[in-house]
């Protein structure tokens, strides 16, 4: 028993470890909730403690806290934004779907710091006062998801955008056979092909931004039904303005607490951007799979730093570590997705009711997205290197280069010229020669890889 202390709630007394911060409510929703061992992460903890550190502000400006409540739950409530009690937080993700047990666990770690600095304040009548965990939760992931992917994924992603653009404009007289169905197609440059790469990130970035106006409107004022009954009328305004105050980031109240507290439409919306953002990673890590491969049996376009060994029985062996990881970063993201997008829909009349669900798999998303980003860019965009030769002895054998003949000799002339090469393994220049009537000069224009590259129509047809 010297390792327990008792507590009590409205439902009994029980032990709680004599070091805990938190209390019997608390207590209870760990013994209940033996699930998953997934705890809500360090940005939703923040988000919490900055929500009750405002409330608090608030609160007392509307005279319904005493100055030294206010003080002693602000201090402690920004300890807890600050990360300085996180092992407090031991909840599994898999708990009350409104998420009550994680906001009580919050009310009652910042009412014991509270009372323990001196001053008597309660989790339920003072922490929580014009709360409710139907209001604060949903803001929670507001909160929590706007200022991580402001902070941390619009960064990365404007990071990536900028290592891709730097290496499109080295690449930008470098041309390299296109491919189509995976088969040799007409000629693009690497500029080219990276720049579709950056249009990818840059349009992910507007998408995602545009997503976060929704998500900076809180349903906070709404209680516990969305009318907003045990809160002051102006509560929501006055705490998004302090969490405006606090962040810098532009909350505004929700118009209607009704959807923000039974729908998670907004938190939706932006994991399906995130969702987006993962297909195009996946595509351009799956690009410079394709085009590291080999280096002997492969495309051998690229060589990609080499990070560490990749094999632990083939000496010499290397491995596309960055891709890789990017890949499976964007499967966990799509897969999140669809979790998110089933808790979405799991709104019953007045509340959502998957909301710690919704917190964890949005904030892994934002997060895992955001720091494989920064790894791609630095560890495989800006270090990789052109095999020049391997490049352009594909090109010279490419028979497709025909295309640019069409409008000169015709399809059907084209097509047996194309044929013709494959099936002898020549240069298309060489049977373009013998077959066409055209001059070498004039095939050596037309058939110039990086004119081709400019598209138009060459020759006279």
């Amino acid at each position: 028993m010297s390792g327990f202390r008792i507590e009590r709630d409205s439902m009994g007394e029980l032990q709680v470890p004599a070091d805990a911060l938190y209390g019997a409510q608390t207590q209870r929703a760990i013994d209940n909730f033996p699930i998953s061992g997934l705890h809500l992460p360090r940005q939703f903890i923040r988000a919490l403690g900055l929500i009750k550190a405002a409330a608090a502000e608030v609160n007392l400006s509307m005279g319904h806290l005493k100055k030294n409540q206010a003080a002693a739950i602000c201090k402690a409530a920004l300890a807890v934004a600050n990360g300085q009690h996180d092992a407090q937080f031991p909840i599994d993700i898999f708990q009350t779907g409104s998420g009550t047990s994680t906001n009580m666990n919050a009310n009652e770690v910042i009412a014991h710091l509270a009372v323990e600095g001196g001053t008597k304040v309660h989790p339920n009548d003072h922490v929580n006062y014009g709360q409710s965990s139907n209001d604060v939760i949903p803001t929670a992931i507001h909160v929590s998801a706007t200022l991580t992917a402001s902070e941390q994924l619009l960064p990365a992603l404007k990071h990536l955008k900028k290592a891709i653009d730097k290496r499109a404009s080295e690449l930008k007289n470098t041309p390299k056979t296109g491919r189509t169905h995976l088969m040799d197609a007409m000629p693009i440059t690497f500029g080219q092909e990276l720049s579709g790469w950056a249009a990818q990130i840059g349009s992910a970035i507007e998408r995602i931004e545009d997503s976060l106006k929704r998500m900076r409107r809180l349903p906070q004022g709404g209680t516990a039904v969305g009318t907003g009954i045990n809160a002051d009328p102006k509560f929501g305004p006055a705490m998004a303005a302090q969490l405006k105050k606090l962040t810098g980031v532009k909350f505004e109240s929700a118009e209607n607490y009704f959807e923000g507290m039974a729908s998670q439409d907004a938190a939706v919306e932006l994991s399906g951007q995130l969702k987006t953002l993962a297909v195009a990673l996946m595509k351009i890590a799956n690009d410079l799979r394709w085009m590291n491969s080999g280096p002997l049996a492969g495309l051998g376009e690229i060589e990609l730093p080499a990070l560490q060994p990749g094999s632990s029985i083939m000496p010499g062996k290397v491995n596309p570590v960055i891709p890789e990881a990017t890949a499976m970063v964007a499967a966990q993201v799509i897969g999140n997705d669809a979790s998110i997008t089933i808790a979405g829909q799991s709104g019953n009349f007045q509340l959502n009711v998957m909301l710690p669900l919704i917190a964890h798999n949005l904030l892994q998303s934002i997060g895992i997205l955001s720091n494989v980003s920064v790894l791609l860019a630095d560890k495989s965009i800006a270090g990789f290197k052109v095999n020049t030769a391997r490049v352009n002895q594909a090109l010279a054998m490419n028979p497709i280069l025909v295309t640019a003949l069409n409008p000169v000799i015709g399809y059907e002339k084209g097509a047996a010229a194309a044929k013709q090469a494959y099936k002898e393994h020549r240069p298309i220049m060489d049977v373009a020669l013998e077959t066409t009537g055209l001059s070498k000069d004039e095939l050596k224009k037309l058939l110039d890889p990086m004119a081709l590259t400019r598209g138009g129509i060459h020759g006279d047809g």
